[in-house]
């Protein structure tokens, strides 16, 4: 599955939500990473959400998420839990981390997971930047091409990504 950089939702905030691309990719990917996905029901309050809302909430290993959660955020939340290693994973509860370089990676991460479901980089960059992310060089894309380079080594050191700064998934 491809996603369309131009697909936009009719919704308030116009951006990408797991209705649509659905949730069996999405579960898949994050299965690869010894993640669980788990579909909360319209309108239910999202566990371990530290936004609210529709924002995707992680406990655990699990990652809780709605129809209208949108994919930026799914992945950002999974991508918090990704770079932790699988054996303190258990401890989270709502807030992954503290940690600037994590969160940089993360940032960074979302977009790269995002393209394997087959959604363009550039789409959850402009997501990122709708939605409210604040970056230095004032784009969510500007940060990761020109002002990312510890972020992206961070990924490179701890496995995530290659030296050509694509995702190394795990083995399915």
């Amino acid at each position: 599955m491809r996603i369309d950089a131009g697909l936009r939702r009719n919704d308030e905030h116009g951006v990408l939500i797991l209705s649509d691309i659905g949730f069996n990719a999405p579960t898949a990917l994050l299965a690869r990473y010894g993640l669980v996905l788990e579909h909360i029901a319209d309108a239910q309050p999202i566990p371990g959400s530290y936004w609210g809302d529709c924002e995707a909430g992680i406990i655990g290993n699990t990652v809780y998420a709605r129809s209208d959660t949108p994919v930026h955020s799914l992945l950002h939340e999974a991508g918090h839990l990704i770079v932790l290693p699988p054996d303190t994973r258990a401890a989270v509860h709502t807030d992954a981390t503290d940690s600037i370089p994590e969160e940089d990676a993360v940032c960074v991460l979302q977009a790269l997971l995002g393209e394997a479901l087959g959604i363009d980089r550039t789409r959850i960059w402009a997501d990122m930047d709708v939605w409210g992310y604040t970056f230095r060089l004032g784009s969510a894309r500007a940060y990761a091409e020109h002002d990312a380079d510890t972020a992206w080594q961070w990924l490179h050191t701890h496995g995530l990504t290659d030296a050509k700064r694509q995702l190394v998934l795990p083995a399915a």
